[in-house]
């Protein structure tokens, strides 16, 4: 199924026709719970990652072996998800049953790898991976058609509260014998870093800078324009919520307020940044519904139906994905919004 974003509330640059120079496009995901093949853009899927090539692990000194196991975590999640679509029998109320209750009461963090020392490395774990003929907000050397994205899931990197990011841009024509057994960590540090397998379905939009990043004026004119927050009804269209940043999975585009706290997140070696990929917790949340895709709308109040890759970073906030400007190769460099 595709998905359509709704038009605008209010056509922002007829208001403001300067926001039409700072506008960007941003490819939204919209990833939905699925099945995905190495040969498809998805998030939580198989990495169409070539046999011969060794996979990558992390080596940075943290504790590894605390947390919760990986297979556990999916397997609650399908229990749950198998307890809460049935009908329930007469009399009994809806959820797990008992037994099911008992085995996710046994799903605990602990020590599960208490063999693990602080820098043994560990695979890391496949989050997304995007072919540039679904995403086109993609960048990077147009030869260069699949981008991969892992991570190692603990939040203990660089001396930050963060996990460690590591991208790989291939050829997908050139892979060749694919990787059938993919590694990932035994135990991961938060559920919220294992992705739920999710198809994507790619969108185009348009997007605005978020309004600290305007010039002063604008941002004054803009900000008289909205009104006083204290007399806005739950109806109020708002740059900031309705006309500015896209929520949810997207490719390029702009991060939201807090990301960088709009200073220019520099790559080490001095060059400037530029948003290549949002990780959200949320598709969308009470500030953003306008941006609820046309064909999610009966079904948005569904439980779950805004987390669909089940990934939570922050505090249910965005996590972003910088890559240097003037090389690639750098490591990426992360920034939180929430």
């Amino acid at each position: 199924m595709s998905r359509t974003t709704p038009s605008r509330p209010v056509d922002i640059e007829r208001v403001f026709p300067e926001l039409a120079a700072h506008r960007r496009t941003t490819t939204r995901l919209h990833p939905r719970p699925g099945a995905p093949g190495h040969h498809d853009s998805s998030v939580g899927g198989p990495l169409l990652w070539p046999a011969a090539e060794p996979w990558p692990v992390c080596t940075e000194r943290h504790r590894r072996g605390y947390g919760e196991r990986t297979a556990d975590v999916r397997l609650s999640r399908r229990i749950l998800d198998e307890a809460w679509s049935r009908v329930p029998a007469p009399g009994r109320r809806p959820g797990p049953t008992d037994e099911e209750g008992d085995v996710l009461r046994s799903f605990k963090r602990a020590r599960h790898a208490p063999s693990l020392g602080d820098t043994d490395p560990i695979p890391l774990l496949a989050l997304a991976q995007l072919f540039r003929r679904d995403v086109p907000d993609l960048g990077g050397p147009a030869d260069l058609d699949l981008l991969q994205i892992l991570w190692c899931p603990f939040d203990a990197h660089h001396g930050r509260h963060e996990p460690a990011v590591e991208l790989r841009r291939r050829r997908s024509a050139e892979v060749g014998e694919v990787l059938a057994d993919q590694p990932e960590p035994e135990v991961v540090g938060s559920e919220g870093y294992v992705p739920a397998p999710c198809l994507l379905d790619p969108e185009q939009v348009v997007e605005h800078p978020d309004i600290g990043l305007l010039p002063p004026d604008v941002r004054e004119r803009i900000d008289a324009w909205e009104g006083d927050e204290d007399d806005l009804d739950e109806d109020a269209v708002l740059y900031r919520s309705d006309l500015s940043v896209a929520p949810g999975w997207k490719a390029g585009g702009f991060a939201s307020r807090n990301a960088t706290d709009h200073v220019d997140l520099l790559c080490p070696c001095g060059a400037r940044t530029d948003l290549l990929m949002t990780v959200a917790s949320q598709e969308w949340d009470g500030g953003n519904h306008s941006w609820i895709p046309q064909e999610d709308r009966a079904t948005a109040n569904a439980m779950g139906a805004n987390v669909p890759t089940r990934i939570t970073v922050g505090r249910w906030g965005s996590m972003y994905i910088f890559v240097c400007r003037a090389d690639l190769t750098h490591p990426p460099q992360i920034g939180f919004q929430g």
